[in-house]
């Protein structure tokens, strides 16, 4: 029968621990938490990314857009934390608050609600007073001051490529931005009520004025709490084609937009 080995003082050897395995899992633990609440700080406090899943801010915004929007632009809110659709306590304040500008590019919980992101341009600010009659924005009285430009490529509602006429419209505040008529003046939003945006409260828009659910669809949208801001589009960081997975890494050398990446969003 073979014997318990023993060292000098007689006690049982005993086989050594594996002390650098269960180490290095600890460490690879701590790093990957870490990771994941540096992130959790970046996503709440600084950046957020988003992607652009419908056309209504064509021509400035494109469907498989990938954007950076800043948090810190217009303070926080109960809606600048993740999941907050899940928190249960109404807080309709602003910590460190600062207001958009007119002609701003927002990503908004819908007020329907406040879990749905959207995102528009900021067109009407508190006490503002906004119409659209045929086809050309009013604001406070004021007809908005649009230049016809070349005409939009881009598809009908079948699919089908087309031509569709396309302005560059001057906001009072002096931003300058695109817009398209895809149903030229006579669309169904293109001749509304007037609009009185109430305090506290924005008026959103989508670019693509004839294919956007926006503030003028008050049963849908309508006026926009200021704490539902979620923050500032600020700068596209990849675009991709209509109907092609970003993560098809094969597919980038032909339907990446290279141009648009890394640019700023006006």
């Amino acid at each position: 029968m073979e014997r318990a080995r023993v060292d000098h003082d007689g006690k049982p050897l005993t086989k050594p621990a594996d002390t650098g395995t269960w180490a290095s899992i600890r460490e690879t633990l701590k790093v990957g938490i870490q990771a994941l609440l540096i992130a959790l700080v970046v996503r709440t406090l600084l950046f957020q990314p988003f992607n652009i899943p419908s056309g209504s801010l064509v021509p400035t915004l494109l469907i498989g857009d990938y954007l950076f929007v800043s948090k810190y632009s217009y303070g926080y809110s109960k809606y600048s934390l993740p999941l907050s659709e899940y928190i249960p306590i109404q807080a309709d304040g602003r910590v460190w608050a600062a207001e958009p500008k007119r002609g701003d590019i927002a990503v908004f919980k819908l007020p329907k609600d406040n879990a749905t992101d959207y995102i528009k341009r900021v067109i009407g600010l508190p006490g503002d007073k906004i119409q659209m009659i045929d086809g050309v924005l009013n604001i406070n009285g004021k007809a908005v001051k649009r230049e016809r430009i070349a005409d939009y490529e881009t598809t009908d509602p079948y699919g089908q490529a087309t031509k569709v006429p396309q302005y560059m419209e001057t906001l009072p505040n002096g931003v300058v931005h695109r817009v398209i008529e895809r149903d030229g003046d006579n669309g169904f939003w293109d001749k509304t009520e007037l609009y009185t945006v109430p305090a506290g409260h924005f008026f959103m828009m989508g670019d693509n004025r004839d294919n956007s659910t926006d503030s003028r669809d008050l049963a849908n949208v309508g006026y926009v709490p200021f704490a539902n801001l979620v923050g500032r589009a600020e700068m596209i960081f990849f675009s991709i084609d209509e109907g092609t997975p970003a993560w098809q890494v094969w597919n980038w050398p032909a339907h990446v937009r290279w141009t648009r990446l890394f640019s700023t969003i006006h």
